[in-house]
Parts: structure tokens; sequence; C-alpha cells
């Protein structure tokens, strides 16, 4: 039965996001059991989204196994463990996975190259057209671009959908 009292629907997304970080962090548990790896999990709600971190020794060799080239295997375990929350609530999660500190990283880079494209859109006048981006990529650049005061929109298929920032 569903809480209908006025001021419950942020309560109710804050359990169902906790819930799916639990039903995550079972499922990674579970893979770092059979792949033999040591790591911690740590589950948080950030920006409306579960998120669920593989935290281990620093530069664990281990852990950077299941990071890949370029955050390739991270991908692939964040849409394993997406469809392992689907199977068990049966609805569809944006859950963030970081492994090692990758994403973190990942994230402060992105966010210099956002405010760097927004600087010289902002100096010429004329559009900046980024690299190709993963969904991730392109989402932390889009916030970093709006946090300087300009817009932002993708354009180009996938694989090769990419930012283009703005000028005012």
């Amino acid at each position: 039965m569903t809480d209908t009292t006025p001021g419950t629907k942020g309560a109710d997304t804050l359990s169902r996001l906790e819930q799916e970080g639990e039903i995550a962090a079972d499922y990674l548990e579970g893979l770092l059991d059979i792949a033999d790896l040591d790591g911690d999990i740590d589950m948080d709600v950030e920006a409306d989204r579960a998120s669920v971190s593989i935290i281990g020794e620093t530069n664990s060799r281990d852990l950077q196994k299941l990071v890949g080239r370029d955050g390739e295997v991270l991908e692939a375990l964040q849409e394993l463990t997406r469809l392992a929350v689907h199977r068990e609530t049966g609805d569809r999660s944006r859950l963030m996975l970081d492994i090692a500190g990758f994403r973190a990283q990942k994230r402060e880079e992105l966010a210099k190259v956002g405010a760097s494209a927004a600087e010289e859109a902002k100096s010429t006048g004329q559009p900046v057209k980024l690299d190709p981006m993963t969904p991730f990529e392109r989402k932390v650049v889009h916030d970093a671009v709006a946090a300087a005061g300009l817009r932002s929109e993708s354009e180009g298929e996938e694989p090769q959908r990419r930012v283009v920032v703005l000028p005012a």
C-alpha cells in the first residue's frame, strides 16, 4: 500500500533509491566474490539516482580490471547492475556505478573541459563542438556549461554523439 500523505513523495523516492542501491550492492558483492576480487561497496543517493561505488586499495590492479580501457568494462558492469535492479524491482534504474574512483576523476576532468569550452564560446562568439562522448560524459559537460552561464546541446548519433557549446 502506498502512503498518500502529502509531503511523502520525496521519502518514497529516497527509499526506492536506497532499495536500488542495496540490490546493486548485493549483486556487485556476488560478482566480486565470483571474480575473487577485494573491494568495499559504498552506497549513496546523489542527484535523484542511486550511486554505488566499489572502492579498494589505491591503484588496485584488480579493480582497474573492472574499469577497463576508458571505462568500457565499468560501463558494461553498470548496465548489468541496472538490469539486476530492474529484475528485482520491475522499474528501470538510473543507478550510477563507480569503481576505484574512475568516474569521480573523470567527472573532474570533464567539468574542466566544459568550463574551458564555455570560455572559448564566450570569447569567440562561435559554437564549440567537442569530441564524441558517452552519455555520462555529455551530462557532466552540459552541467559545467550551464554552471558557466551558457547553453549546450548534443548532436549526432551514438557513438559519435557530441556536445556543442553555444555562445550567449
